[in-house]
């Protein structure tokens, strides 16, 4: 039976609900309610249509043949629905064949016993497989059929009992009492299965009101975190920069304008980053290339020049470039399908010096019409570039696209 889900929307009222995608919640209680009710009616299917099955051998009602041909179209498709309960698959088609074949089994009940004289007693053994035959449309079907099938096939079953003892006057009492109790176990079965379902959508429907309301509140301080974040930037490191270039008088006073200028332009520039993704101590070329490795679709690799063990680079440097070549690479692979992507990096120590080739085989663009709100080129590459005081150049035509970034040291 497929398993419910949920849709726990993303809140209104919010600036950032329309940036928050609906989460589908799947409907994990009820549908363990379902599965445990669908389990335990099979073991009780068994044991009762075993009972059954005995009574129907020993039952002098029904001449011979006929008594073969209705074992037969009861029992096959309930030992098929009660498989198919256990297996988890096809229950409906299991349920509905159960329901089917034992209307037929009542239907065809009088014409098996017009013409043998019984000597036994009590009810047929049909009577046991009633409510294994309307239990499979509490399970399986819709509330309306569930009531239909709970009482038709017990009065169906009532009726032809009266026509199997030609409306003997001293049978209506047992016949409708085997009636009513049919009655009374199926719409106990019934109001039982409507409960527990209940109740489990009770549960997954608070459920997904948790979850809607826990990603609210990340989402909310996620915003929180990150409007604090940039304020303490804009406050430590812009106007700290704006100040300290208004006041530089002498050059070593620009200088260190300049150089807070550059810091504060690489941390704007990493705002999507992760704080802890590590320092600035200085890092080999090696980790550059690791990144650039783990950024290339699979089955490729960086091709590396490096002079000895290469220089070492500031960590917001290496950081830098890495950033500015995936996405690089990133639109290598999405404009130009990663045809003739090539990843080179070239790294000499005397002077120090690394630089970072990116290039495809594309159809190439024309730079100078990207518009200035595609931030892609503009800030994910150049801004992180020059931030640190390197060079980023992009050439690009109809024999293919390449990205040159570069840094130098001091």
């Amino acid at each position: 039976m497929p398993a419910d889900t949920a849709r726990a929307d993303a809140p209104t009222g919010s600036g950032i609900a329309d940036f928050l995608p609906a989460v589908e919640v799947a409907a994990f209680t009820r549908e363990r309610v379902d599965r445990v009710m669908l389990v335990s009616v099979a073991f009780g299917c068994v044991a009762i249509s075993l009972q059954a099955l005995l009574l129907a051998f020993g039952d002098d009602r029904v001449a011979a043949p006929w008594n073969i041909v209705l074992m037969i179209l009861a029992f096959v498709p309930i030992v098929f629905m009660v498989v198919s309960y256990f297996l988890g698959r096809f229950e409906r088609i299991g349920s509905i064949g159960v329901m089917t074949s034992f209307t037929a089994v009542l239907l065809a009940w009088p014409f098996a016993t017009a013409s043998t004289v019984s000597t036994a007693t009590g009810p047929p053994w049909t009577y046991f497989l009633l409510n294994v035959a309307t239990v499979g449309a509490v399970l399986t079907l819709s509330m309306g059929w569930q009531i239909v099938v709970t009482i038709g096939i017990p009065v169906l079953y009532g009726a032809v009992r009266m026509m199997e003892v030609r409306l003997d006057p001293e049978s209506w009492l047992p016949v409708a009492l085997e009636v009513c109790y049919a009655l009374i176990l199926g719409s106990v079965l019934l109001t039982l299965a409507w409960t527990f379902r209940s109740a489990a959508r009770d549960v997954d429907e608070r459920r997904v009101n948790a979850v809607s309301s826990y990603a609210r509140a990340a989402a909310v301080a996620a915003s929180e975190r990150e409007r604090v974040a940039v304020a303490a930037l804009m406050h430590d490191s812009v106007l700290a920069a704006l100040i300290a270039a208004a006041r530089a008088d002498s050059p070593r006073e620009q200088n260190i304008a300049v150089s807070m200028a550059r810091d504060a332009l690489t941390r704007l520039a990493n705002t999507d980053r992760d704080p802890s993704e590590g320092s600035d101590a200085p890092v080999p070329v090696a980790a550059v290339i690791d990144g650039l490795d783990a950024a290339l679709p699979e089955g490729m690799v960086v091709v590396s020049d490096i002079e000895d063990a290469g220089p070492l680079i500031p960590g917001r440097v290496a950081r830098a470039l890495v950033l500015a070549a995936t996405q690089a690479i990133s639109n290598a692979v999405t404009h130009a399908d990663g045809v003739g992507l090539r990843v080179v990096v070239v790294a000499r120590c005397r002077p120090a010096s690394v630089v970072v080739r990116v290039s495809d085989e594309g159809p190439g663009f024309d730079v100078d019409a990207v518009p200035a709100d595609r931030l892609g080129i503009r800030a994910s590459i150049r801004a992180r570039i020059v931030a640190f005081g390197g060079r980023a150049s992009i050439q690009s035509g109809p024999t293919g696209t390449q990205v040159v970034l570069e840094w130098r040291g001091e």
